[in-house]
């Protein structure tokens, strides 16, 4: 079909709709269905494991693969952009790593203890596909939408995320609550697996019906001499960002308050599985995935309470505040122990969740500079996150793993979010 024109409301929706059908990878995989099956397939190990010649605690097992996965991430992902700017066919990047990740969500499906390696595999290879896609996925944004429709536009895809991937969750809940026996619920955990990698590749193929080839129409075969061109677009980005002392404030800010929240939402089920005085197996694996729900409902509400928030005060004044209510929650997982405190907790989160990560996006994109250079611009922006997401797991993933206890990691992440605060200070106040 004829490629619609920026602005184009069918557009903008498909482009969020998106966000509808990858979202259920980081609810169900990322946050509650996987952790909470990985969890007990522990259950009779006291959560440690021999692997790679080492004696590893499960939680900072994952933290670590984790990490090494966004460290892929943060070297194919400029490699890649460069080469889908080039030839100009971004949808054909995002398509692959959609459909990688999707598949790996469903060979999660045979994920055990005996067969470790494989499992940890797929989990790997999870991964890259979603946070891949990612990166052309947000490259898209200035190129459909005009700045003034950006924040709504980010917020709604956001939202839509939410909605959907709650949706999903819910089936999974009533599966996973209805089976009767551990072996049953295990077995019900497996096929929520599969559903994830099916509602994904279903549900993008309206994203991919309305999105354009890409911002340009160039054809271009990819020979040696542009193989490394992202690498190059990512100096080019660097000294572009010296002539731009906003947007390169506010990278640095990002980058050490990123890696902090990122970190929470995947460790947050593995630290409430551990951590948390549960009456029973059934209560945990009912609480926890009640929480991420709630986590989730009450995102929608927080990223628009934010949009609003940031047109009102603007965005920088609006992420300082966050961050702050981010700093206060750390300390406060420090001491909770209880289910209840668990419920509000998630519900806090869920308000601030929501607002930081739509208007972290957003911001971002309103900074830069006139291009038609978009993908190498959010390749420096993923990179930068997924450098920093690496830094976070490890750090949790050591503390973890020495203490034997993830309470101390949490509040760690609290200062990041505080030195967060201090650099968006100093963003010159006319940027946003």
């Amino acid at each position: 079909m004829k490629d619609l024109q920026k602005g184009d409301k069918k557009l903008l929706n498909a482009w969020a709709f998106y966000d509808w059908a990858n979202s259920v990878y980081p609810l169900v995989i990322s946050s509650a269905v996987f952790p909470i099956f990985y969890e007990a397939l522990f259950s009779k190990r006291d959560h440690y494991i021999d692997v790679f010649g080492m004696n590893l605690k499960n939680s900072a097992l994952i933290s670590f693969i984790t990490a090494s996965a966004f460290l892929v991430v943060a070297f194919i992902s400029p490699l890649l952009s460069g080469i889908a700017d080039y030839v100009g066919n971004k949808k054909a990047f995002m398509k692959f790593f959609c459909y990688m990740g999707a598949l790996s969500c469903m060979g999660l499906y045979w994920f055990n203890l005996e067969n470790i390696y494989v499992g940890l595999l797929f989990y790997f290879l999870g991964l890259i596909g979603f946070w891949g896609s990612l990166v052309f996925y947000n490259s898209y944004l200035p190129d459909i939408a005009f700045p003034e429709q950006q924040d709504k536009l980010s917020a709604k895809g956001y939202s839509l995320g939410y909605v959907g991937s709650v949706i999903l969750m819910v089936i999974n809940l009533v599966m996973i609550m209805g089976a009767e026996g551990g072996e049953a619920k295990m077995a019900a955990m497996r096929y929520s697996f599969l559903m994830v990698g099916i509602w994904w590749i279903l549900f993008s193929q309206y994203t991919y019906y309305y999105l354009p080839k890409g911002n340009n129409n160039k054809n271009q075969k990819v020979t040696k001499n542009v193989l490394f061109n992202g690498f190059s677009e990512l100096k080019k980005v660097w000294k572009l960002l010296e002539q731009n002392i906003s947007l390169k404030r506010y990278l640095g800010s990002f980058f050490v308050y990123s890696m902090a929240v990122q970190t929470v939402m995947i460790v947050a089920t593995y630290f409430g599985a551990q951590e948390i005085k549960w009456s029973s197996e059934s209560e945990s694996t009912t609480g926890l995935i009640t929480c991420i729900l709630l986590i989730q409902l009450v995102a929608i509400l927080g990223a628009f309470l934010t949009s609003r928030a940031s047109a009102k005060f603007g965005n920088i004044p609006t992420l300082i505040v966050i961050n702050c209510i981010w700093v206060v929650l750390c300390i406060m997982a420090y001491f909770i122990t209880l289910p209840i405190h668990f419920y509000i907790m998630a519900t806090l989160i869920g308000f601030v969740m929501g607002g930081i990560q739509a208007l972290s996006r957003s911001t971002y994109s309103k900074l830069l500079p006139e291009t038609e250079d978009t993908a190498s611009f959010f390749s420096f922006y993923d990179v930068s996150e997924k450098i920093g997401i690496v830094i976070g797991m490890c750090v949790y993933g050591i503390i973890d793993q020495i203490t034997g206890s993830p309470r101390f990691a949490i509040v760690i992440l609290a200062l990041f979010f505080a030195v967060g605060v201090l650099l968006l200070r100093r963003i010159p106040k006319k940027a946003l």
